[in-house]
């Protein structure tokens, strides 16, 4: 049997971004507030660490960012949750990734892909008792956004939103029918 070494690539559907714009729209409107190092020396010993033994909180793998412990966004909308020191805790890319906008107990216990379960992490235990007090320490600052900015320039940002969405879908129209004649032209040669 053959090892079979090529795949090709996945084709790109203008409209299989519509998380990512989604994403965007939130993140866009966002606060980000940056934690002194106090604020991070604090929450780094809360979970165990220092700034020499910093690894990622989920599943002690080397760290390569600070994930969002509270999600930011759920079911297409944001949740109140800011960027902050009392929101984030470092993190591995495969943790992140696979962890998404889930909570993040019943991840870490799940079978979902790259999940710490999954993965066999063995000191799984010992690292939810370390978020567990990470969580109950900090309390995160959670807005209500709609009632700082008002209804109608929240309405309007999420109307735009579905604008851009619909303008997607028009493009994906386009792209269909001019990636249709190109590939028509290649059989007809």
């Amino acid at each position: 049997m053959k090892k079979q070494v090529f795949r090709m690539p996945t084709p790109v559907k203008i409209t299989g971004r519509t998380s990512s714009i989604t994403n965007a729209f939130v993140n866009g409107i966002i606060p980000v507030v940056d934690p002194s190092d106090d604020e991070i020396d604090d929450a780094l010993a809360t979970l165990g660490m220092t700034r020499e033994s910093i690894c990622c909180a989920y599943c002690g793998d080397t760290y390569t960012e600070w994930d969002h412990f509270r999600p930011l966004i759920v079911d297409k909308g944001p949740t109140g949750y800011i960027s902050e020191i009392h929101n984030l805790v470092p993190a591995c890319g495969k943790c992140n990734q696979s962890k998404g906008n889930k909570e993040w107990k019943k991840w870490m216990y799940s079978d979902a892909s790259l999940s710490p379960k999954t993965r066999g992490i063995a000191d799984i235990d010992e690292r939810c008792q370390k978020l567990e007090e990470y969580e109950k320490k900090y309390v995160p600052t959670k807005l209500d956004f709609i009632g700082i900015v008002g209804e109608e320039l929240w309405g309007e940002h999420w109307s735009n939103h579905e604008k851009l969405l619909e303008l997607m879908k028009s493009c994906q129209e386009t792209s269909d029918e001019i990636k249709k004649r190109i590939t028509m032209s290649l059989q007809n040669d």
